[in-house]
């Protein structure tokens, strides 16, 4: 028989608007489809057909089902041959397998239990005195009642207990609300205690529809703004995207998608009629949510702010698309506009617009170097190529990566072939996390899962000793300064004059960095952890596995600003070397003149030790 995992791929897959329009005339009607009934033979639109649900159904005779039951009673087919017709429709192999009918999805009782919290948050957000606040803000966001029912809105109050209380009463235990990431544990009380309190609540879904997690927008000041679901046996937010289980049809069925920042963009343009619409978890897209978007298309259009956070996390997941052979485009709307806003404003046809007048990502990002005039000077001109080149190497297509290579050759006026030859060298990326080898950009990274529970865990911290003994004497130093300032709370404003995160090389400690600055010296391990990836999370379980390796905190600060500096005149003495092939005989003397310099200033720097030990 076929499996239940492969029936609800395929049933996932399926474009239900696309297959029955084969056999019916369907015209859109809001989110749905309508069209005369095929089985009682009408002539009216009755017959309904919704992609965001994957069903049919006619208002006069009540016939009804999924994509494989019209197969079934228009056809006259089987269930097994319509489920293989789908499936060779939408290319995925079904193999016969034995399985017991029984048998259910472990994942089956957290998607019942964040379900069942789901319409919680929802009947606390409109039946309630607490939620005033959140539908306050949702009329100030002009978001109405209608809109906020379609994808689910809810509240999750201050109180403490009402959701344990209420969740209890349906037969669900705190310790399984505690393994959905319902409840926290406060680490100085060891009590525990909602993870969500006076938040606008957005349920998250997997591709298939099933509540997977929850994202929380904060009512009042505090921090995070944003807070997703901590991580679970169904929910990582690296391998999700918001409004997907919505969107996939009509990705599919326009062969592109919009990326957007946040769930209030994405709803803005759902409900402003504009389907093909996600969100990412976060700023920028991760690997594994590129790959799930390679399932329905390889046309992408980034849709993110226009401010100086947008345009990175624009860049970062162009080059993410890119590695999965998408082409991409960039949107970019006037200064001072989001999706949210503009749309609120314009209207669905001018962003539609905007959309039209896109531009490639890489031109994209030639352009806006070439306004802030990177190109004039041979210094900015070969720091300009240097953020030009990781896009070129994680271009997969190869077409695509030859078309880029002639761009940056005529904007830079540097010949196409030596530009081909820096691309496929051996290059490590700034950041710490992609390594490329040879024109096929492929990458090797750290692990990204959250760290092991249990028994496990000694092994992880090993594995982490193990991993820390192999890093260079800069990222050593950039993870002494933030262990520092993780033990020694009142370092931390001092640090942060001193140092600038933008130079680390470790995504994780940068992160951790950040995220200590923004909270300051007063916030619990809770909140910081509550605000980070479950990669910086897992880097911040080792910074306080050690706290009795740091000896002596002066010389440990001295030592790590040092390696630093270090790093960063052998990083210049590198980009003057290769700067100098390309310079004139004026500005290759004022190179080897500052190369000189440096050199200078390398040879007064002692040994160092990063341990924190007298260097005696």
């Amino acid at each position: 028989m076929i499996s239940d995992e492969t029936i609800e791929r395929v049933r996932e897959a399926a474009d239900i608007v696309q297959i029955i329009g084969e056999h019916v005339n369907l015209k859109r009607s809001g989110a749905d489809f309508r069209g005369p009934c095929p089985f009682h033979q009408g002539t009216h639109r009755n017959f309904s057909v919704s992609p965001k649900k994957g069903i049919y159904y006619c208002f006069v005779c009540h016939e009804g089902g999924d994509v494989f039951t019209f197969l079934q009673k228009r056809l006259g087919m089987e269930w097994p041959a319509a489920v293989r017709l789908v499936a060779e429709r939408v290319g995925i192999e079904v193999r016969e397998v034995e399985t017991r009918a029984q048998d259910k999805d472990a994942r089956e009782p957290f998607w019942e239990l964040n379900a069942a919290a789901a319409a919680y948050f929802r009947d606390m957000l409109w039946d309630e005195d607490a939620g005033k606040a959140a539908r306050d803000y949702l009329a100030l966001r002009r978001v109405s009642r209608e809109v906020a029912d379609r994808f689910g809105l809810g509240f999750a109050p201050r109180d403490l207990d009402a959701m344990r209380e209420h969740l209890n009463a349906l037969g669900y235990a705190d310790a399984r609300l505690a393994e959905a990431g319902l409840l926290v544990t406060r680490e100085e009380t060891n009590e525990q205690r909602p993870r969500f309190r006076n938040r606008l609540i957005f349920p998250i879904h997997d591709a298939s529809g099933h509540h997977v997690g929850f994202g929380g927008r904060l009512l009042g000041p505090g921090e995070p703004k944003y807070l997703n679901s901590a991580d679970s046996p169904i929910f990582s937010k690296s391998r999700v995207l918001y409004g997907l289980n919505w969107a996939k049809h009509s990705i599919r069925r326009e062969e592109r998608v919009v990326l957007v920042e946040g769930y209030f963009d994405a709803v803005r343009l759902w409900s402003a009629g504009l389907d093909p619409v996600v969100a990412p978890l976060g700023t920028a897209l991760t690997e594994q949510q590129a790959a799930l978007l390679a399932r329905y298309t390889r046309t992408a259009f980034l849709l993110y702010d226009s401010d100086r956070a947008g345009l990175k996390a624009t860049f970062r997941s162009g080059d993410e698309l890119l590695r999965h052979s998408f082409a991409v485009q960039v949107v970019t709307l006037p200064e001072g506009e989001d999706p949210d806003s503009f749309v609120d404003a314009h209207g669905a046809d001018a962003l539609r617009e905007q959309l039209d007048q896109s531009v490639d990502v890489f031109e994209r990002k030639v352009q806006l170097l070439d306004r802030a005039g990177w190109f004039a000077d041979l210094s900015r001109k070969r720091r300009a190529l240097d953020r030009l080149l990781p896009t070129i190497r994680a271009t997969a297509d190869a077409l695509t990566r030859d078309m880029y290579l002639t761009r940056a050759s005529e904007a830079a006026g540097v010949a196409k072939e030596l530009l081909a030859r820096e691309v496929d060298a051996p290059t490590a990326a700034v950041g710490g996390r992609t390594r490329y080898s040879g024109p096929a950009g492929q990458r090797q990274e750290p692990d990204a899962m959250p760290p092991a529970e249990g028994p496990g865990r000694t092994r992880t911290r090993d594995r982490r000793t193990q991993e820390r003994r192999k890093l260079g004497r800069g990222e050593s130093a950039e993870r002494e300064l933030v262990r520092v300032m993780v033990h020694e709370r009142g370092q931390v404003d001092a640090l942060a004059e001193r140092v600038d995160p933008a130079e680390f090389h470790n995504a994780q400690l940068r992160e951790i960095f950040q995220t200590l600055v923004k909270l300051g010296d007063e916030a619990t391990l809770e909140q910081l952890s509550s605000a980070l990836s479950g990669a910086a999370v897992e880097e911040l379980q080792g910074l306080l596995d050690e706290p009795d390796a740091l000896v002596d905190m002066r010389r440990t600060i001295d030592d790590s600003l040092m390696m630093l500096r270090k790093r960063d005149i052998k990083a210049r003495m590198g980009e003057i070397t290769r700067m100098l092939p390309l310079a004139s005989g004026e500005e290759k003397d004022e190179l080897i003149v500052e190369k000189t310099k440096l050199q200078r200033e390398m040879q007064t720097f002692g040994p160092s030790d990063l341990s924190g030990k007298s260097r005696s």
